[in-house]
């Protein structure tokens, strides 16, 4: 019976906006799914996308975690620090092959494109036994360059090929045919990844299947062929087309309706968060505007200020707006500074974190409450898990983690992060900051930030 590998693409999703943490869980569900490999984009921001996947490898420990590699200057080089310490890590090359992507997206003749493959595939093989190449809009190329970019690519030492019907114009038999041509000319595993913008993406994937492809790449949200059609295919045909996945049957409508719940709620943010931006856009605040328009902005961006934080933001308001006109950016700066400002129950002495390929992620940390030095050691799912938990058992408590993110605020070697950690205590929600040029320590410190304020809240109540 054949075995059919499933690799998932929800993480790469166009205009994502999951947070940190829905990530982390997503890639979480497809392990449990026993998905064969999870995709995650190309590297943006060095920092936060390195520290992500560091922390997704943490627990996949059965699956392919496959980093995509892009033309950009240093994709490369992120994206094997990135999956350094990887159980399993596979570099995907990435790269349009009709003549309009290649002109237009990539600047290149088909001749330059060759070499650059050549030259991208055999430097991530140096430094990762797997690598795949993968023909963004194959079904659109000139079936000559295909060949040869194929070709190319196996010969470099792409250890196996994907081609993808991006722009969905091939019926399931002629894609099937199409894909069959790919797997008759090369020695290693074919794939396919299929627009659904027809609704026929399954049907071209069973198709390309029956016709010798060995993996398709799927997705939850409906632009791929669909995880759960796929599996249920194959689930209900398999005996009579001798065919079988990994994936477990028992668990897929609950983990899927699970993660699905999570790219709808992404979806449902970005549309507020859209809807935030154009509130901030207005806001245009200058030394002559008072007390209440300055505290009807801060209301704009979400905060909900006390009296005497009103006071406090109107006084820095005022200093930073002599000769300027203040927009969202600074307005929230001013608040972030000024306001929402507590004693600081427990302040942090120390930590130690430890994370690797052959060990769990640990985390050693000291606070310091009413001078008294409180160790903590625990092991969680990646470094940051485990510092969160750490903390956790100094306190003696668990707070619902409702959001966390990390960013760089500056660049270069040095850079900046900074953490902001939204925990919910008795459905109220509070914010911590952090920042370091250790994205952990700006994690630690901004967990640290919001306990302060739940339980200072909690001792004038």
């Amino acid at each position: 019976m054949k075995q059919i590998r499933i690799a998932d693409t929800t993480l790469c999703r166009e205009n994502s906006s999951f947070s940190f943490k829905e990530k982390i869980e997503i890639a979480r569900q497809l392990e449990k799914l026993n998905v064969d490999m999870i995709e995650i984009p190309e590297i943006i921001n060095a920092r936060t996308d390195i520290l992500l996947i560091r922390t997704v490898s943490s627990f996949v420990k059965q699956g392919i975690v496959s980093v995509a590699v892009g033309m950009q200057p240093g994709s490369l080089e992120n994206a094997l620090a990135a999956l350094a310490g990887t159980e399993h890590p596979c570099i995907r090359v990435e790269v349009p092959v009709s003549p309009v992507g290649m002109e237009y997206t990539c600047h290149m003749k088909a001749p330059k494109m060759l070499e650059w493959i050549s030259h991208t595939i055999r430097a991530a093989k140096e430094k990762c036994a797997m690598v795949e190449f993968c023909a963004v809009d194959a079904s659109r190329a000139e079936k000559d360059f295909l060949t040869d970019a194929v070709r190319t690519a196996v010969e470099a030492g792409a250890s196996q090929i994907s081609v993808c019907d991006s722009a969905a114009e091939m019926l399931p038999d002629d894609f099937a045919a199409f894909a069959e041509e790919i797997v008759k000319s090369v020695s290693v595993p074919v794939g396919v990844r299929c627009d659904n913008k027809n609704g026929l993406a399954c049907a071209a994937a069973v198709m390309a299947v029956r016709h010798g492809v060995d993996f398709v790449k799927t997705g939850m949200d409906g632009a791929v062929t669909p995880l759960e059609t796929l599996a249920g295919v194959i689930h209900t045909c398999g005996n009579t087309y001798d065919l079988c996945c990994g994936v477990r049957q028992t668990e897929l409508h609950r983990i899927v309706n699970q993660i699905k719940r999570i790219t709808d709620n992404a979806k449902n943010n970005a549309v507020m968060s859209a809807s935030a931006d154009i509130a901030q856009d207005m806001i245009h605040l200058d030394a002559n505007d008072d007390q209440t328009a300055v505290t009807n902005a801060a209301i704009k961006l979400g905060y909900d200020l006390s009296e005497e934080d009103q006071a406090k933001v109107y006084e820095e308001f005022l200093r930073v707006a002599d000769g300027k006109i203040v927009g969202a950016k600074e307005l929230d700066a001013i608040v972030a500074s000024a306001a929402l400002q507590v004693p600081s129950t427990y302040k942090l002495d120390n930590y130690v974190i430890n994370n690797g390929n052959i060990i769990s992620a640990s985390a050693q940390i000291t606070l310091i409450k009413d001078d008294k030095k409180i160790p903590g050691i625990s092991i969680g799912n990646g470094p940051v898990d485990a510092a969160f938990l750490a903390i956790e058992q100094i306190i003696g408590h668990h707070y619902e983690l409702d959001d966390f993110q990390i960013q760089s605020v500056t660049e270069g070697k040095s850079a900046v992060g900074s953490a902001v950690v939204k925990l919910r205590s008795d459905g109220k929600l509070y914010s911590g900051r952090g920042i370091s040029t250790d994205i952990i320590g700006a994690s630690i410190r901004a967990y640290i930030s919001a306990v302060n304020k739940i339980v200072y809240e909690e001792a004038q109540a």
